[in-house]
């Protein structure tokens, strides 16, 4: 393939265009140029997708911060921005952490926390809010060596996303041709999501433009000390951000599914992975008499106090099943009589529907091999 490629004529050619046309689309983007985006667009002759029309309106720049009025006196008001990311909480506390945890470059801090954009179109359910959640990690490295670093991160957070169980076609990377002012490399992974691939997490070499400017316009320094090297620098960053409420919608809309069953029955089943499930098992007595609930019980009570278990014995037990499969549940735990005469119970599996007969102590033993998030994370 790689072959054909580099040798094709043709290929070489379209190849050729499609570098003059990203270059010249490059060049306008940094210049803020948007007559010349405009006139890219119209030389290509670009279509609209939906509507069929050339007729485009001008480039425009659109302003994707909120901003209000702090101060009770409308008068003596200061106008302030909602932040439009997390990031520079980490940045403003980069000494407070690196000194208090004596931590040593490289270290990275990460939180969770609320952003605000003042989208253009919210829209594609919780795909694009003006309100969401991110999740950033800043990544405090040598300066020199980010490019090292945002190698080792892009294949590191690639191969987090797919631990997930998801088909691998599913993610895939896209690199940025267009740099935020303060990156000298960025990507995303995108995600195939039901409407298409978007992005569900930016990777960036954020340089030490963030920590320099605070050092800046603050006076405070926001250098650290290497030992090794035995100077003063100002770190450089490698940043990766989540949006945590893309990551929800991405694993929901991978897991739900409608099947048809041999028997002409269907059910819903949210294949979600096992160690996401909010309930990691139900356990569920085949009837309501002879002792069964009470077993039931006990082994719930077992469980419950290392796993989020659930118990029900309402309706028939196929029914429950169906129930267990529509919420996600990894396993159900069947006791019936025979568990009364030797301490054994069914298993069954939400994705194959298969059951197996183990005993009651090896439940616990099946649970934390695959419910348990330090058994998943152990993998990576």
């Amino acid at each position: 393939m790689e072959t054909y490629l580099t040798t094709n004529a043709r290929v070489m050619e379209y190849q050729q265009k499609i570098d003059e046309i990203n270059t010249r689309f490059k060049t306008a983007l940094e210049a803020e140029d948007l007559a010349d985006v405009k006139q890219i667009i119209l030389d290509l002759e670009i279509v609209c997708p939906i509507s069929g029309t050339r007729n485009w309106t001008d480039v425009r720049q659109f302003n994707l911060m909120f901003n209000t009025q702090l101060g009770s006196v409308s008068e003596e008001s200061s106008t302030i921005y909602l932040r439009p990311e997390t990031a520079q909480g980490i940045f403003v506390n980069f000494l407070n952490v690196q000194k208090t945890g004596r931590m040593k470059i490289p270290f990275g801090i990460a939180q969770t926390g609320k952003a605000f954009r003042n989208e253009i179109v919210a829209r594609q359910f919780i795909f694009r809010m003006r309100e969401f959640e991110q999740m950033e990690m800043q990544f405090f490295i040598r300066p020199g060596t980010e490019m090292e670093w945002y190698a080792y991160w892009k294949e590191a957070r690639m191969k987090w996303h797919k631990s997930l169980g998801f088909p691998g076609n599913k993610h895939r990377f896209h690199d940025h041709l267009k740099l935020a002012h303060y990156a000298n490399a960025a990507c995303d992974i995108e995600f195939e999501f039901p409407f298409g691939f978007k992005e569900l997490e930016g990777i960036h070499s954020r340089t030490d433009f963030d920590l320099r400017n605070h050092e800046k316009f603050s006076g405070k320094k926001l250098q650290y000390f290497d030992p090794e090297l035995n100077e003063n620098y100002i770190p450089y960053v490698l940043e990766t951000s989540v949006g945590l409420d893309r990551m929800f919608l991405a694993v929901m809309s991978q897991s739900y599914a409608e099947e048809k069953l041999e028997d002409g029955t269907e059910r819903v089943v949210l294949r979600i992975p096992a160690f996401l499930a909010p309930v990691k098992c139900a356990i569920l007595p085949l009837m309501r008499k002879d002792g069964l609930p009470e077993k039931a019980e006990e082994i719930f009570n077992k469980l419950k106090l290392d796993y989020n278990c659930t118990s029900e014995d309402k309706d028939s037990i196929g029914k429950r099943y169906r129930r267990q499969d529509a919420i996600g549940t990894p396993y159900c735990i069947t006791v019936d009589h025979q568990t009364l005469e030797d301490n054994t119970v069914t298993i069954r599996h939400r994705d194959s529907m298969q059951q197996e007969r183990i005993a009651i102590d090896a439940i616990d033993g099946i649970l934390r091999n695959t419910v348990d998030m330090r058994s998943a994370l152990a993998t990576l």
